[in-house]
């Protein structure tokens, strides 16, 4: 069963296990240290991350070692760039009404003002 990005990235623990992946590859038990949680509970959290898609596992003898699959997380990317784009806008307008603030005598009754 193929689980859905955004509910896997809306959990907090599960964030926190990508960001760790995102340094480098890394054994269940050495995320799973990471987490004020049961090895077990930790263990759920990477299955469903792994049904995700954004993390595989490989087993090498008893050890299970996760990697970021980060190309899964280019849905996600792309979900946001119209807010970023529209935060970019933002900003340069407030950056734009900064710059003419400053430039404006204190004493200035023609002060821009905030919209």
């Amino acid at each position: 069963m193929r689980r859905d990005i955004f509910n896997a990235i809306a959990d907090p623990t599960r964030r926190g296990i990508l960001l760790s992946l995102s340094h480098e590859p890394q054994k269940v038990n050495a995320l799973a240290e990471k987490f004020d949680m049961t090895r077990q509970a930790v263990s759920l959290h990477i299955k469903y991350l792994q049904e995700c898609g954004v993390i595989s596992i490989t087993k090498e003898g008893r050890e299970r070692h996760c990697q970021l699959e980060a190309e899964k997380l280019a849905e996600v990317a792309d979900w946001l760039a119209p807010f970023r784009q529209l935060w970019t806008q933002k900003f340069n307008q407030l950056d734009q009404l900064l710059t003419e603030l400053q430039a404006t005598p204190k004493n200035n009754p023609d002060k821009p003002t905030i919209k």
